[in-house]
């Protein structure tokens, strides 16, 4: 009895150890099956998810006391496309971005100094203080980096139009790239020009108000060399007016001012009334009375002497306050300023032809019926002169003061007398 309890309480014991191990395997069985759905159901999501988002889901972020700036752009948005084509179209899009950098890039190409030397437009927003500071930037270096062709700077100091502009366009054709033309109008003019052609257009200086006899006379002179300064190519300057004509060719012109050793602006001593006779002795010490100068207002000048005469102060400004009508400053201004300065590179002559043989504070003014092809031989080759050394007769280049009447019968004689157009 004894042996048949003890048997029943084992038999007891391993049933009951039974059903807790099929309890235990049926739990774990549980907790894996439950873990193999998880795991199955992730990675179906993850196939989904945009490669992006993982990376931002899953990379390590770093501490925001050590981050660092990104330099590349914020990856693109993606397209909603099946996951089997996004890997392709994104490859595609990277491609297409990589075509579109490489026009661009061909296409600006290098820079270097075209901005620089590009010729500016003539018409600006600068006062004349930003303007002289601008064009007084002079380079160091002498020889250039770059292909210059030099240029002769044509500036016309005018009331308004032109009126012989037709001329002057016959007499420019064909050598483009070896002129500038700057035209310093008065700010009261409308802009009307119809006998300007398209080599005017755009060539006008902001401008201030110029009254005869008066420094502001002076002042227009200086803001058109300014202005013509902008331009690296131009080497040489010359001041007209509307009533000016050429007298030979463009070539001979360029061939004769560019050869030239000297520059020209008329200077001498005039002893009588209009010369020393103007003279303020306030200008003592600076300008004496042997160093007053007179000469005509229609000068030529190279690259150097126009910087020191758009920068230098201290004449500019004792003339402006001691030479006031009857000195006329346009007169004295710059012959005594370039005698003084530069009277071993000077020609002490104009070259343009004016006459005075009328008397009078204005010269002879030539209408229609007065232009022959005797006048302007006589203007052409009347006198005889110096010429880098030698001499000749070719001394003057242009003349005036020429009529707007007085055009047809120009254009009628140019081709003959002064061999163009």
């Amino acid at each position: 009895m004894k042996h048949e309890t003890h048997q029943n309480q084992f038999t007891s014991a391993k049933l009951f150890n039974s059903q807790r191990y099929i309890h235990s395997l049926i739990v774990y069985f549980l907790f894996f099956g439950s873990g193999l759905v998880i795991g199955i159901s992730v990675s179906f999501y993850l196939k989904d998810v945009p490669i992006t988002l993982k990376k931002k889901l899953f990379s390590f972020q770093p501490s925001p006391l050590i981050v660092t700036p990104k330099l590349n752009p914020p990856p693109s948005q993606p397209l909603n496309l099946p996951s089997n084509q996004q890997p392709q179209q994104r490859v595609q899009l990277n491609n297409d971005r990589r075509v579109e950098n490489n026009i661009k890039t061909k296409r600006v190409g290098r820079i270097g100094l075209t901005d620089y030397i590009k010729p500016p437009e003539a018409m600006h927003d600068m006062n004349d203080e930003e303007l002289i500071w601008r064009a007084s930037m002079v380079p160091k270096v002498r020889n250039f980096p770059f292909k210059r062709t030099p240029k002769i700077a044509f500036m016309f100091l005018a009331r308004g139009s032109l009126p012989l502009a037709p001329l002057w366009e016959r007499f420019f054709k064909g050598n483009e790239g070896r002129y500038s033309i700057y035209i310093h109008s008065q700010p009261s003019f409308n802009g009307i020009a119809p006998e300007e052609g398209p080599i005017f257009h755009g060539r006008r200086v902001p401008s201030k108000r110029v009254d005869w006899g008066e420094f502001s006379m002076v002042e227009a002179e200086r803001r058109l060399l300014a202005n013509a300064l902008l331009d690296m190519s131009n080497e040489r300057f010359v001041l007209l007016s509307e009533a000016c004509i050429p007298l030979y060719n463009f070539t001979a012109i360029y061939t004769y001012i560019m050869n030239s050793t000297k520059t020209f602006v008329e200077s001498y001593d005039e002893w009588g009334p209009v010369g020393r006779g103007r003279y303020n002795s306030q200008m003592t010490p600076w300008v004496t009375i042997e160093q007053w100068r007179k000469g005509s207002q229609w000068f030529e000048l190279d690259r150097e002497i126009a910087v020191d005469v758009i920068t230098e102060p201290k004449y500019f400004n004792l003339f402006k306050e001691f030479c006031r009508p009857a000195c006329y400053s346009d007169e004295h201004y710059l012959p005594t300023f370039v005698t003084m300065r530069y009277w071993w590179k000077n020609g002490n002559r104009t070259l343009t032809w004016v006459d005075w043989t009328k008397g009078g504070p204005h010269p002879t003014k030539f209408a229609r019926t007065e232009v022959t092809k005797e006048l302007l031989n006589q203007m052409r080759s009347g006198i005889q002169c110096e010429y880098n050394g030698e001499p000749t007769s070719m001394c003057y280049l242009f003349a005036r003061k020429f009529l707007p009447s007085s055009l047809d019968r120009l254009l009628k004689f140019a081709p003959k007398v002064m061999m163009f157009g």
